[in-house]
């Protein structure tokens, strides 16, 4: 705010060297231990930073959810790292395979310009869109220059390399990338997390298209997640009335399906305690 900026790329030299110090003074007051200097103890911070998340609250509730066995682990890959800021000809992004709220065949997906990893869903700017066509139906996005504009030939590379990951493996995708000077790493890929609707639509049409029989089909929807089908929506018209009247305080992403009324709960943990005292909540 001091010096006008309106982005974080917009920070000089000196800035990030302020920044740099600043961070350093938190840590030594927080962990009382300076931050290390030896990338090799810097390393091994992160592997067991890795290793101890699989016992947070966060995770044990996860795995609760999905039942997943407490006693299954979990593994690091370590690998040398690529840089998604090092300029206008480098970026970050997240991409689907299937957009994965509807299930519609498209490449659907966001990324940022000169930014590294988490800097996509941090919030810190707006991630752009993947694809002309999806850059055309998000009226949020539409003044944001898409990565087929940007970088053609990258984009050609990626519908491509997207394309050959969804034959492999003969599910959605949902991948990480970087860009560094003009050049796509793939960082990742598993399936990605849909909503029952998208995953009852992507098994039909993979069926339809012969990558799966039936009996995959089957087992890829999971029963749990179909009274979501069922969830109460907006009415149409009320929504369109009151999109008219201005009266929308905020938009978000939705978490969950359907529509919900209910106080706004700031913390998961203030949630589950109303929902325990019958108080009707949005998380």
């Amino acid at each position: 705010e001091k010096n006008n900026y309106k982005l974080d790329t917009d920070m000089k030299v000196e800035d990030l060297k302020f920044l740099v110090k600043e961070y350093k003074k938190i840590i030594l007051e927080e962990l009382g231990q300076k931050f290390p200097e030896d990338p090799l103890e810097q390393l091994w911070g992160a592997v067991t930073a890795v290793f101890k998340s699989w016992n947070t609250l966060r995770a044990k509730t996860y795995r609760q959810l999905h039942d997943i066995p407490e006693d299954w682990g979990t593994a690091i890959n370590i690998q040398s790292m690529v840089f998604g800021n090092m300029g206008d000809d480098s970026a970050t992004g997240v991409a689907f395979t299937r957009d994965p709220a509807t299930g519609q065949k498209r490449f659907f997906g966001e990324f940022l310009v000169n930014a590294q990893g988490e800097d996509v869903v941090a919030g810190i700017r707006t991630p752009q869109p993947i694809s002309l066509e999806q850059k055309g139906r998000d009226a949020r996005t539409a003044a944001l220059p898409s990565l087929e504009e940007l970088m053609p030939a990258v984009f050609k590379e990626l519908v491509e390399t997207q394309q050959k990951l969804e034959k492999h493996y003969r599910d959605m995708q949902d991948i990480e990338f970087t860009i560094e000077r003009s050049k796509l790493y793939m960082l990742q890929t598993r399936s990605g997390k849909r909503t029952a609707f998208a995953a009852i639509r992507t098994a039909v049409e993979m069926v339809d298209e012969k990558l799966i029989d039936e009996k995959a089909a089957l087992k890829r929807i999971d029963a749990s997640t179909l009274p979501s089908l069922l969830a109460k929506i907006f009415d149409e018209k009320e929504k369109k009335d009151v999109l008219a009247k201005g009266l929308v305080v905020a938009t978000g992403l939705p978490a969950g399906p359907g529509a919900a009324s209910g106080k706004i709960a700031l913390t998961a943990e203030k949630a589950v305690e109303w929902a325990a005292a019958g108080v009707k909540s949005i998380l």
